[in-house]
């Protein structure tokens, strides 16, 4: 694996590939405008040294947005964990980076249909992506995203089976959104999109693909382990519990 790909740099493909609507600078934090498309868009990261009196500006800024007070904990972020754990912020979310080089899961095309590239979105991946929990907001971080990108829909067995969205960001391909029907899971339908994110990451330029996913999601991280992605690294969120 390219050992210049690193944490920092996957922390890059996220914010290219799943972006927020918009982003602020506040004091040494960067708040973002999710507009209800999740943590990954709506959390607050720390740009360089950690300022204590920034964090209360950060919290402001975030209530500006009617968004509730989060922050993304980024390998390095020691003394911003433990001043959020100190003003009663719990973890939420662990979060494990993966990247492999794309040639090297691009072995074997998997069946055509059990991984067919679609841009808009067709109205069953939607369909797909709703029942795994995916509403408006998070559709439209998809559309927002920038080129190049894809969608992927999986029929198997002559039925619908999965969906997952695609960004390409300074050649590492990132999968989001990977989603498989229940009835569905189970049958290699999952190594299927990877497989076919592999190959469309390379004809459109790409290098590598990558993919998060959180930690405790034991399935999906041995999936991704088996295919000979290596882990990068891990971020988590600090979130104050509501009342």
């Amino acid at each position: 694996m390219n050992t210049d790909i690193t944490s920092h740099t996957l922390y890059d493909v996220i914010d290219g590939t799943w972006p927020a609507a918009a982003t602020h600078s506040c004091g040494c934090f960067t708040l973002r405008d999710g507009q209800g498309g999740g943590k990954r868009v709506s959390s607050a990261t720390l740009n360089g040294d950690l300022v204590v009196a920034d964090i209360a500006a950060a919290e402001k800024g975030m209530g500006a947005f009617n968004q509730q007070p989060i922050f993304q904990i980024r390998e390095g972020d020691v003394e911003l964990d433990s001043e959020l754990a100190a003003r009663g912020y719990d973890i939420v979310d662990p979060v494990t980076m993966y990247v492999i080089p794309a040639k090297d899961l691009a072995t074997e095309r998997p069946p055509r249909t059990a991984a067919i590239p679609a841009w808009e979105p067709l109205q069953i991946m939607k369909e797909i992506w709703a029942e795994g929990g995916m509403d408006l907001a998070r559709l439209k971080v998809m559309d927002r995203a920038p080129m190049p990108k894809t969608g992927f829909v999986s029929r198997w067995q002559d039925k619908p089976a999965g969906a997952s969205f695609l960004g390409l960001h300074n050649g590492i391909g990132m999968v989001h959104a990977l989603e498989i029907l229940p009835f569905q899971r189970r049958q290699g339908v999952a190594r299927f999109l990877m497989q076919r994110a592999a190959f469309w990451t390379l004809e459109n330029g790409g290098t590598h693909l990558s993919v998060i996913c959180v930690t405790s999601n034991a399935a999906a991280n041995r999936l991704y382990s088996s295919l000979g992605m290596t882990v990068v690294g891990q971020y988590h969120y600090r979130c104050k519990p509501t009342a």
